[in-house]
């Protein structure tokens, strides 16, 4: 559809598979949980149209890529060697990255240990990685004690949080997509107790289509989850102390490389994960920063609710980092 190229390569010991369309300098666009490579439809085709090479990737344990069950398998340093070796797949010295979520983490840890196989970042919501004193865990635990939260509910019960996804695939996703937008507000979630599970603290959205989301394009989702199931998602939470150990053991922890970042007014991740002014401290960890932009309007999916807005955007530092 739409002149997307599906591909599947052996990389890094998994089968990886991605989305290419266009031809010219290389994008690679990362995707978070619950995602696929299906998040950027509109962005690939765009970005291609206007002469970029683009790869979307499923990131292991998600979408058509392999899912392996160990949790160690999803730490830092393995999803780095994942993206060097789809550099190394598609033939290029390096690429302009971006993402959202798990995926923008993943380019900043990439660009941190290789940054001469990154031409660029383009931050998109997920500004730097969220500042924990101390193990993720033990700061997500203190506050799922007070009332429900999503990342505890992973560490304390990750089984019981995949057999009740695994079992209402739909449910959940249409839940995930709708409180993350801008039609909806996340903190609601947070009004429940403990021991609530995050499909039963998650309000009922309304019947799709959406104006951002058809019927198809949700059963696009299901599809693949039901066919990959939820634990590779959730195996991505549960390296979250493994991880913050292996950053704190870097050298350093800022890029390098040019830097662009853009979000929407209303981003959960940017009110809530970030600080009090997150905007305002990034460029303590990215020293490369050229700019920084605001899209109006728009959720946590805003990739997918203003699409237009999105493509143009990373039309305009495109074009910067590569001199048009």
């Amino acid at each position: 559809m739409r002149g997307w190229t599906h591909r599947y390569a052996t990389i890094n010991g998994i089968t990886m598979h991605y989305v290419e369309q266009g031809e010219g300098p290389l994008v690679v666009l990362l995707h978070g949980f619950p995602h696929t490579w299906f998040s950027w439809r509109h962005q690939i085709t765009g970005l291609a149209e206007a002469g970029y090479r683009v790869v979307a990737p499923d990131l292991r344990g998600m979408g058509r890529t392999d899912a392996p069950h160990d949790v160690a398998a999803y730490r830092a340093d393995v999803i780095v060697a994942d993206l060097v070796g789809l550099l190394d797949h598609l033939g290029a010295g390096s690429a302009v990255f971006s993402g959202l979520d798990f995926g923008m983490f993943a380019a900043y840890d990439l660009a941190i240990e290789h940054p001469d196989r990154v031409r660029g970042l383009i931050g998109l919501q997920n500004p730097f990685f969220a500042a924990y004193d101390r193990p993720p865990s033990q700061v997500e635990a203190e506050r799922g004690r007070k009332h429900f939260n999503h990342m505890s509910y992973y560490q304390d019960d990750p089984d019981g949080a995949r057999a009740d996804y695994e079992a209402h695939p739909r449910e959940i996703l249409a839940k995930i997509f709708h409180i993350l937008s801008e039609k909806s507000d996340f903190t609601v979630v947070w009004q429940h107790p403990p021991g609530t599970t995050y499909r039963q603290a998650l309000p009922e959205p309304p019947p799709t289509p959406w104006p951002w989301m058809s019927d198809w394009e949700l059963e696009t989702y299901v599809a693949d989850y039901a066919a990959s199931g939820f634990h590779g998602g959730v195996n991505w939470y549960l390296t979250g102390d493994a991880n913050w150990e292996y950053r704190r053991a870097r050298a350093a922890n800022h890029t390098t490389v040019p830097y662009y970042f853009f979000g929407s007014e209303a981003d959960v991740d940017l009110l809530h994960w970030h600080g009090d002014d997150p905007t305002a401290v990034i460029g303590e960890h990215h020293h490369g920063l050229r700019e920084i932009r605001t899209i109006p309007g728009g959720g946590h999916m805003i990739a997918m609710e203003r699409p237009d807005e999105v493509t143009a955007a990373y039309t305009d530092f495109l074009a910067d980092i590569h001199g048009r």
